[in-house]
Formats: structure tokens, sequence, C-alpha cells
């Protein structure tokens, strides 16, 4: 199988995992806009290609993907994931899976507010959310929501701008400042992740690695520790349903008052899956064998409860051409 990860940035560990486990014969391919983007030089072959808001960017990707003979395509950053999925058809034709969601479903992922109004049209337990201060504030009058509360943009990735806001004064000002904040109900929780893995022929839920969020930097959960729970299973089997994913997904979680709630998915490979891997739970395989036209079985909590994963800094030292 020959792979082409996009944008891959700081992610040099998941293609490093990715190579223990590909077939012999197999090639890892990496683009990105930046020559000092490490994760480049973990591929076989690295592509600099133009950002992706430039008119040229999709026929460069698709001009590689011929090149390359890539057999599968996916993406590390949030805002390529829609490109990815619309033309997917262009993919598909020249012989590449997208690991990435259909069009519909990556519209939703992109707008928090959108993919809560999803949830709770189909019934599936979300933190309460609020598209403006209004709204929000019609609530707290009705003592209905009350402070603390969490804003985020309703669109973005990496936690950026997410902050606790602790009374009207401070939601008022925060929702000035910026206009595309959504408000949320203050989640006094346990915070977890799910790693999963949707089948790209029957497009079900066929892995699932779930551990509690310890420490959380850069926008991204940086201490875990797994666990197994067979209800958090069925409530992510009966959420999922109510999408179109294709491949790797990142759900992130609440436990509160003996219930799970769905906060965000983000429909590429987490920042954390590095603890999945390292547990024994390796998507790789199950692309591999989608890729060669083999449905993956469905097979749950086949991992350790509390193997904790630790991350830390590492660097990459490589001679560059400018």
């Amino acid at each position: 199988m020959n792979i082409l990860f996009c944008s891959v940035g700081r992610r040099a560990e998941l293609l490093k995992n990715f190579r223990k486990s590909l077939s012999p014969g197999s090639k890892i391919i990496a683009t990105d806009m930046s020559v000092y983007a490490p994760a480049i030089y973990m591929a076989d072959t690295h592509y600099i290609v133009p950002a992706i808001s430039d008119e040229k960017y999709l026929s460069t990707i698709l001009d590689i993907c011929k090149k390359e003979k890539i057999n599968a395509i996916t993406t590390l950053i949030d805002p390529e994931i829609e490109m990815l999925a619309k033309n997917r058809e262009l993919f598909s034709s020249m012989g590449v899976e997208v690991l990435s969601p259909y069009y519909d479903t990556a519209i939703l992922c992109f707008d928090k507010f959108k993919l809560y109004k999803h949830l709770k049209e189909n019934g599936v337990n979300t933190p309460k959310t609020y598209g403006s201060y209004d709204e929000a504030v019609f609530d707290i009058e009705k003592q209905e929501l009350s402070f603390p509360v969490f804003v985020k943009p309703r669109t973005g990735s990496g936690s950026v701008g997410a902050k606790r806001i602790d009374n009207i004064l401070e939601l008022k000002k925060a929702c000035e400042e910026d206009a595309s904040l959504i408000i949320q109900e203050y989640m006094d929780s346990i915070d977890m992740d799910a790693d999963v893995y949707i089948d790209t022929i029957t497009h079900n839920p066929v892995s699932i690695f779930t551990k509690r969020k310890i420490e959380t930097k850069i926008g991204g959960a940086s201490k875990t520790v797994s666990f197994k729970d067979d209800k958090l299973v069925e409530f992510l089997c009966d959420a999922l349903k109510h999408f179109r994913f294709n491949g790797p997904i990142d759900v992130d979680l609440f436990y509160k008052e003996g219930k799970y709630y769905l906060s965000e998915i983000n429909p590429r490979f987490g920042g954390a899956y590095l603890h999945a891997y390292g547990a024994g739970v390796d998507f790789v395989k199950l692309i591999e064998n989608n890729v060669n036209g083999h449905i993956n079985e469905a097979v749950f909590n086949q991992y350790d409860d509390n193997v904790a994963m630790m991350m830390y800094d590492s660097v990459v030292i490589q001679k560059i051409e400018l």
C-alpha cells in the first residue's frame, strides 16, 4: 500500500508507527507547505506543496497521487478534510481511497454548532450549546444555564480561542470580541477521548480505543490513561451511525453523572492516536485490509486498562535544500 499523508506538520511519530506496521514494499508519501515540517522527513518521499487555499493545490495533490501510485490518502489538519471529501470521486476514479468522511459529514464536523444540532436531532447526549450571546442569555435568565460556561469558535481546531467564562460581563466581552464563538454548558466532569476506525467498506466502527485525559497541551491530550467500558462502545456505535465516516476518527467525550456526552468529532487521526497504537490497537492493518478489498471484523476492548501515554519533546536534525 502506498499512502499519502497531506499536511503532516509535526506528526513524525505517527508516520514512524505506520512504517513499523506497513507490509513490505509499501511506501509513505508526505506533503507539507514548509521544508521545516519535521514529519516530512519520516516519509519515503516528500513534496513541498502550495497552501491548501491555493487554486493549484488540488491539481498538485492529484499529480502526486498519479506519480506515486497512491492507494490511500488522508490529511492531518482539519481545514483540508472538506477538500478531500468534496473531491472524493476524483480520487476514487484514480483508485485512491479517501480516508476522510463524506462531504455532508465533513461539513457537520467542522462546524461545531451544526454538529451540536445534528446530535440533538438524533437523540445523542451532547453538552447544551448556544449559537449566539442572546440565545445563551435567554436561558441564563430562565435559570436553564448557569455560570461558568465554556466558549469556543464555531469552526477551527487546536482549542484556539476556547476558554472558561465565569460571569455575564466576561461572556459579553468575549462575544463582542469574537462573533464566531459558540457557548457551551461547562462540563465539570471526566474528560476523555476515543480513537475509532470506521471500515471503508461497511462504514461501521470496527475498532475503538478509549482513554481518559490527564493533561492537555496545544489543543491535544499529552497525557492519557486507557480504560474499557462496553457501555461507551455501545454509545459510540449508536452515535456514529448518524454520520458517514470513512477511516480513522477522533472523538472527544465527557462522562458526567453516569452518562456519556459526545462533544466533538475530528474526522482524521487524532494527535493522541499514538496511545492507541502503543497499546496494540493498529489502524494501519485495518487500512491495508480495506485498500485490498477486505472487510475488517469488529473487535473491541482488546487492550489493557491503565496503560498510560506520556508525550515528550523530540527533534529532527536534517540537512535541507532551500
